[in-house]
């Protein structure tokens, strides 16, 4: 399994969609696992997990630095 192109594709889901953001907040285990349509093993959901919240998070500083530098042209 390439763990960095599933993270991708989580990530981006979860990011187009408020109502899969608001259910991977709460039950992230079932949404990874519904997206991906197969059932893994729990090391290899957490990794998931952790790497689509690192991932998410990054996109959102980039975002707002991209909107700060907006601000000062």
């Amino acid at each position: 399994m390439d763990m960095k192109a599933q993270i991708s594709k989580i990530t981006e889901e979860v990011s187009k969609n408020p109502n899969i953001k608001e259910q991977f907040d709460k039950e992230p285990v079932k949404v990874i696992e519904k997206i991906l349509g197969v059932d893994l093993p729990d090391d290899i959901v957490m990794k998931i997990i952790d790497g689509v919240k690192a991932k998410m998070s990054i996109d959102g500083v980039t975002k707002a630095a991209d909107a700060l530098k907006g601000i000062f042209k």
